[in-house]
């Protein structure tokens, strides 16, 4: 009796799959708890395995889209076949582009080559960013507000602590904690920044979870660090370690991935000095952090040189006013310029 590979339970709002690997071809002999192939949703990928031990027989195709309800094929019990009578493996290849010979007179004439475009489908975790990101910018009044912020202390706190932070906590200490707990406690003084649109309501978040934008192979994931407010500088940076190898391996859950009152994202990492990051719907607003460049600034009526980077916030304003905005943003800044170690150390910052 054929027992049916089915679709794991990914998430009551998925209701379609891509089937993106095959790991064994159709035909093989398979063990029960094998990973056999890979689903792409347009939320997180899940590895398939093997309902039983016996022959495999995909009844979807690499890159086919599939209900949730659907088979993705049938394994034959070994005892039903032996492995002698089983098909041979078809392996899965890469279609080869056929080699063109010149004629013969290229030896004394140029041959022009013919060029034609390289096409490839979009993933489904692309397409779904897509859709996302022109939602943002055609449902929302959005806008963006800039400040730029001396990162003077934050780099001599960082250089200060980084080792003994390192030897404590198993984690390097970056720029990133330093910027969400700034960002928590800014939520905290500016509550309304973290409002979303429900119909004709506001609804406040019960904690402060904050998504933080990773850069993948597959496209952009915000994952989320749960309850920012209460989470000290270890807690944050080993969050986000684990958090950012989960999306580069593509096993993110849903729970990491669902909820978040407010997102942060660093362009600065791959050199961007200044952008308009899009809102990560439903929120109501995005932080952009930048690259950190040397600049001439005037400070007690001195020109000096300090590190200075640029901060861009995005946000809707059917929810958020400029004024909120702007103080939000300053609220940032001020952390980051004046009480970078009270941050680090988690001590009480006044308003």
């Amino acid at each position: 009796m054929k027992i049916s590979i089915k679709v794991p339970s990914i998430g009551e709002s998925i209701s379609e799959v891509t089937l993106s690997s095959q790991f064994q071809p159709d035909g093989s002999v398979v063990k029960e708890g094998q990973e056999i192939g890979e689903l792409e949703t347009d939320k997180v990928n899940q590895v398939i395995y093997a309902p039983a031990s016996g022959i495999l027989h995909w009844t979807t195709q690499v890159g086919q889209t599939i209900s949730v309800t659907a088979d993705l094929g049938t394994i034959t019990p070994s005892n039903e076949n032996s492995e002698k009578s089983a098909p041979a493996p078809k392996p899965i290849q890469t279609p080869k582009t056929a080699e063109v010979k010149p004629p013969a007179q290229a030896a004394i004439k140029t041959v022009e080559k013919q060029e034609t475009a390289d096409r490839k489908p979009m993933s489904s975790l692309r397409q779904t960013l897509a859709k996302r990101l022109v939602e943002a910018k055609n449902s929302t009044a959005m806008l963006t507000t800039f400040n730029e912020v001396d990162m003077s202390q934050v780099l001599a706190v960082r250089e200060k602590y980084k080792e003994e932070f390192l030897n404590n906590h198993q984690v390097k200490l970056g720029f990133m904690a330093f910027f969400m707990k700034a960002a928590a406690l800014a939520l905290k003084a500016f509550p309304e920044v973290s409002f979303q649109i429900e119909g004709t309501d506001f609804i406040k978040p019960s904690s402060i979870d904050i998504g933080v934008a990773v850069s993948t192979d597959k496209g952009l994931m915000v994952p989320v660090v749960k309850n920012c407010l209460h989470l000290d500088f270890a807690q944050i940076e080993k969050n986000i370690a684990s958090l950012a190898q989960k999306a580069r391996d593509r096993s993110l859950g849903l729970q990491e991935l669902k909820g978040g009152c407010f997102s942060i994202t660093n362009g600065g990492v791959f050199g961007s000095l200044l952008s308009t990051p899009i809102l990560n719907l439903p929120q109501s607003a995005i932080l952009g952090m930048h690259t950190i460049q040397k600049r001439a600034v005037v400070v007690d009526d001195s020109i000096v040189i300090r590190p200075m980077m640029y901060l861009a916030l995005s946000y809707d304003h059917r929810v958020i006013d400029g004024k909120e905005a702007v103080q939000f943003l300053v609220m940032i800044k001020k952390i980051l310029e004046e009480n970078s170690e009270d941050l680090y150390f988690d001590r009480s910052i006044g308003s």
